[in-house]
C-alpha cells in the first residue's frame, strides 16, 4: 500500500538523519578516481534518479521522494515481493539476474511515474493532474524498442552489410561488439550534454553519495554525504557496459547464420546477456579490494562521469529522505540474511 508525505523542503536533514546510518558491519573506506571515499562493503540498497527526486530500494521495501513545484518534499513507499521467493529456479544463478533486472525495471518505471505526476499542477478544481496509464505504456514500449533497436539490432544490422568483406565469423562478432559498445558509449556522451537532463544526473550522484555514507555507517546528513564520492562500484552505468562486452563473447558461438536468425539471437539473449552480467557484477562487488578487480571496473566508474554530477545539499536532504523511509521500515542487513539479493545502485 502506497503512503505519500510532504516534507518542508528547507535543506535542512530531518530529525532522524542524526543517527548513524547503519546497523550493518562498518567497512573501511576506498577512494574512487574523483579522489573521494566510498566504503569498501556493501548495503543491499540501491536505486535510480527520477524526476526532482531520488527511488531507493532495499530487500522488501522501496520509496521515492522528490521536490514538487512548490519545493516541498512527496514521499511515496511500497512493499516488494520479490518474484524469486515464488520458486525455487528463480534462485538459480543467471536465471535470479534475470528476474532482479524486471523486478528492477518494474520499480524503476513506476517511481518515474510518481515523479512525473508530483511535477504536475493541479487542475482547475484543485484535484492533482496525473499522467494516464496508457500514456505510461507507450512510454515503456517504446523505451525498451529503442534500447533494443539501438544496441543489438543497429549493430548486427550494420556489421551484416559488410558480412562478405570480413570473410570470418570472428571478425564479425569483434566488429558488431566493438560498434555496440561505440554506440552505447555515444549515446551516454550525447544525453550528458542535455541541459534537461543535468538536474537527474545531479540526483545520480545524490543518490551513491547516500548509499556510499549510509555503507560506510556515517550520519545520514547532507553534510557528511557530499564529502562521499559520486561514483559507486554497483552503478547501473557501469552494468549497462558489462552487457554490451558481455554480449561481444555470448554471440561469438552463434557464428555467421542467415540474417534473420542472427537478428532473433540478438534479440533473444538479451535475458542471458543480463543475467550473465548480474552474476559478473554480483562477483566483483564481493573481490573489489583485488586490485585486478579494480582494473576491470575502472572503464565503467570513468562512464560514470557522464552520468553523475555533483549535487547540492538540497537534492542530498531528498535522497536521504528516501533512503530513510526504506530504513523505517527494514535493517537491510538483517533482510539480506533472510533473502540474499544483489542490488544495483
Amino acid at each position: 500500500m502506497a503512503a505519500g508525505v510532504n516534507g518542508a523542503g528547507d535543506g535542512t536533514a530531518s530529525p532522524a538523519s542524526n543517527v548513524p546510518a547503519s546497523n550493518g558491519p562498518r567497512a573501511q573506506a576506498e577512494r574512487m578516481p574523483d579522489g573521494k571515499p566510498v566504503a569498501l562493503g556493501d548495503a543491499p540498497i540501491g536505486g535510480q534518479a527520477v524526476l526532482e527526486g531520488v527511488m531507493m530500494r532495499g530487500v522488501s521495501t522501496w520509496s521515492v521522494a522528490c521536490r514538487n513545484p512548490e519545493g516541498e518534499i512527496e514521499l511515496t513507499s511500497e512493499p516488494i515481493v520479490s518474484w524469486a521467493k515464488r520458486h525455487w529456479v528463480l534462485r538459480l544463478p543467471v536465471i535470479r539476474g534475470v528476474v532482479a533486472l524486471a523486478e528492477s525495471l518494474k520499480i524503476g518505471f513506476r517511481a518515474l511515474a510518481i515523479s512525473a505526476n508530483a511535477q504536475l499542477e493541479a487542475d482547475e478544481d484543485g484535484e492533482p493532474e496525473e499522467i494516464g496509464g496508457w500514456m505510461w505504456g507507450l512510454t515503456i514500449a517504446f523505451s525498451l524498442a529503442l534500447a533494443v533497436g539501438l544496441f543489438f539490432v543497429i549493430p548486427v544490422g550494420a556489421t551484416s552489410l559488410i558480412k562478405d568483406q570480413l570473410g570470418s565469423a570472428l571478425l564479425f562478432w569483434l566488429v558488431e561488439g566493438v560498434l555496440r559498445t561505440a554506440i552505447f558509449i555515444g549515446y551516454i556522451a550525447a544525453i550528458s550534454r542535455l541541459p534537461d537532463l543535468r538536474r537527474v544526473f545531479e540526483y545520480h550522484g545524490a543518490e551513491h553519495k547516500t548509499i556510499s555514507c549510509f555503507e560506510a555507517g556515517d550520519e545520514l546528513t547532507p553534510l557528511r554525504a557530499k564529502t562521499y564520492s559520486r561514483l559507486h562500484p554497483r552503478c547501473g552505468t557501469s552494468f549497462l557496459l558489462i552487457v554490451m562486452v558481455l554480449a561481444i563473447f555470448v554471440f561469438a558461438p552463434i557464428g555467421l547464420p542467415a540474417w534473420y536468425w542472427l537478428l532473433a539471437s540478438r534479440i533473444l539473449g538479451i535475458p542471458l546477456i543480463a543475467g550473465l552480467s548480474y552474476e559478473v557484477i554480483k562477483w566483483a562487488g564481493k573481490h573489489r579490494n583485488k586490485r585486478w578487480v579494480r582494473t576491470v571496473m575502472w572503464p565503467g566508474l570513468m562512464l560514470q562521469n557522464l552520468t553523475t554530477r555533483e549535487p547540492d545539499e538540497e537534492q542530498l536532504e531528498v535522497a536521504i529522505r528516501a533512503l530513510e523511509a526504506v530504513l523505517a521500515v527494514e535493517d537491510p542487513y538483517e533482510a539480506k540474511r533472510e533473502q540474499p539479493i544483489e542490488i544495483v545502485a
